[in-house]
């Protein structure tokens, strides 16, 4: 079977009106090569020509390197992301077609093959007249996603093909894509502010941020897939709130990790996990797949499940004492599942006596609803990372240096994940015109 090889291309030579060139996929099949359209456009500072992929760039990076960059510009992490995934899926249709070739003992070139890629493609392209098109093809991509993706990533898409279905038999008229404006996000948005789910609830703002985003990510993904997108999509502007950050403090988690647990063997394992996650960062998936053989010389050697960054770990005096008191367990650290281990870590909260109580605002639409909820009733298996973010921050720690550590790519991600508190901030304050 002859050799082939599968790169991507920025072309330099052509640029559209937002200064936007088309990458293109170049096919090579017995030294014979063939360019192929991938449908996506892309600015040249967000193309890695060494890697041959997109890059993410900060707001910061961008004004240090690309004065010249309108900042409406910028592209979030996500949106880089899904270009990458929407790469990654065209070679790897390619090369399943290859597969299917050599398999069959036809033989191929790279003509063929992609002549071939482009009939499946024109197949799909000529189902969107049919009356489900859009909620076909919403789990066409969560088909395809599903075993690259963390699984509850998925089900944000779940949800929002039920509210667009909602959507669309309240109005009593189909959904295209071609329709899908900023006079429709806009329509949709105020159908979810009235909305009542099947279990009787209203969503809140957030909620419908999220879905509003997650409804942006996937038209980008089925116009690069070549689908007949409206592009007005792009304009709707989505506001989001800002969240509570929900983290211990230094004293708290001295409390938690001294506490007498002698007697309950079962929530004394959980509050070592936790422990232990506030001390290296981790998420539950990644604290779920950690094994002795990523653990060498004082470090921790992971990569992550989520991103897939591979991070380098110190492991400080509580980390190793965790570790040490499990050292002749198979695995280094006792996890349960994530759902049981969310309801004993709301358990051992409450008896800790963590009752400090937060303030919770939410809107749905324009209505304003407060309410005091006692920290243990908040604290999950997440709030571990947070809390590892916020005490290093607390004790001085550079922001740059934890992201690092974390794992945290762009600080305004990073910054959903900080809680300072009062002292730190009045100390900062006072200790910088003392």
């Amino acid at each position: 079977m002859p050799k082939y090889s599968i790169i991507f291309l920025l072309r330099s030579d052509l640029k559209n009106s937002k200064g936007e060139s088309p990458i293109a996929l170049i096919l090579s099949v017995a030294n014979q090569k063939k360019k192929l359209g991938t449908g996506i456009t892309l600015r040249p500072e967000f193309w890695d020509k060494e890697n041959k992929c997109a890059i993410y760039i900060s707001t910061k990076k961008a004004k240090e390197q690309f004065p010249h960059l309108d900042p409406d510009l910028l592209l979030y992490a996500d949106e880089i992301k899904e270009i990458n995934s929407q790469l990654q899926r065209i070679q790897l249709a390619i090369e399943n077609i290859i597969k299917l070739f050599e398999f069959n003992n036809i033989p191929y070139s790279s003509e063929s093959v992609l002549n071939e890629y482009r009939s499946k493609k024109k197949s799909l392209v000529k189902r969107e007249d049919t009356s489900n098109f859009v909620f076909d093809y919403i789990d066409q991509y969560i088909a395809e996603n599903a075993p690259s993706r963390m699984k509850g990533s998925m089900s944000v898409y779940k949800a929002l093909k039920m509210h667009l279905q909602s959507f669309q038999e309240a109005r009593k008229r189909k959904i295209t894509f071609s329709e899908m404006d900023y006079d429709f996000f806009q329509a949709f948005q105020n159908f979810l502010f009235e909305h009542v789910t099947s279990k009787g609830r209203t969503l809140n703002n957030i909620t419908i941020a999220k879905q509003l985003s997650t409804l942006k990510t996937f038209l980008g993904y089925a116009k690069r897939s070549g689908i007949n997108v409206n592009s007005g999509y792009k304009d709707f502007v989505i506001k989001r709130q800002k969240l509570e950050v929900i983290a211990l403090s230094e004293e708290e988690f001295l409390k938690v990790y001294r506490f007498d647990l002698s007697n309950n063997p079962r929530l004394d394992r959980v509050r070592d996990v936790f422990c232990f996650s506030c001390m290296v960062g981790y998420r539950y998936s990644d604290l779920a797949q950690l094994k002795r053989y990523h653990i060498k010389d004082g470090m921790i050697y992971l990569t992550t499940k989520k991103t897939k960054k591979p991070l380098e770990t110190p492991i400080n005096k509580i980390a190793e004492e965790i570790l040490q008191k499990y050292q002749e367990d198979e695995r280094p650290i006792p996890v349960i599942s994530n759902q049981k281990y969310n309801r004993y870590l709301t358990e051992l909260f409450k008896l800790i006596g963590l009752n400090e109580e937060i303030e919770i605002i939410r809107f749905r639409g324009s209505e304003r609803i407060t309410k005091l909820v006692p920290k243990w009733e908040l604290l999950t298996a997440h709030s571990g990372r947070k809390s590892f973010a916020s005490m290093l921050l607390e004790k001085g720690v550079q922001p740059q240096i934890i992201m690092e550590l974390g794992g945290w790519t762009d600080f305004k991600s990073f910054q959903r994940y900080i809680k300072i508190n009062k002292n730190t901030m009045r100390n900062a304050l006072l200790n910088a015109w003392r």
